[in-house]
């Protein structure tokens, strides 16, 4: 990792010494030079602002569509546990019916409870 720090430095180094190395053997005026410098600044800048626009304007695009994608799963998430839960509750008040039925059926079938002669009251089974 560090080797290739350093070849990535040495090559910056080198292509700035070979840079100034051509403008001090450009053959155009300082002047011209500088004017030339300036024109390739203010076009690399242009095009820097443009890439910057454009992906400014990709990665909000990409945002709005992930929220919208993101809203939608959890729609329906939330819908399928609704439906889950709705049915868990279906089932449980199918047994409670059960329960009760057969509580009743207990309650019924318990010897002793026609001659009425128990002092205390029935506990309902539940």
């Amino acid at each position: 990792m560090a080797n290739t720090g350093n070849t990535l430095l040495a090559l910056i180094t080198g292509a700035a010494i070979g840079a100034g190395i051509g403008l001090l053997y450009a053959p155009e005026s300082g002047e011209e030079t500088r004017k030339k410098l300036r024109k390739d600044a203010q076009d690399a800048q242009d095009r820097f602002n443009k890439k910057y626009q454009e992906t400014t304007s990709n990665l909000s695009d990409r945002a709005k569509k992930a929220r919208v994608d993101f809203e939608h799963r959890l729609e329906e998430t939330l819908s399928t546990a609704s439906h889950k839960a709705d049915d868990i509750l279906a089932a449980m008040e199918t047994k409670l019916d059960e329960l009760r039925k057969q509580n009743a059926k207990l309650q019924k079938d318990k010897p002793g409870k026609s001659s009425g002669s128990s002092s205390t009251p029935d506990k309902a089974v539940v």
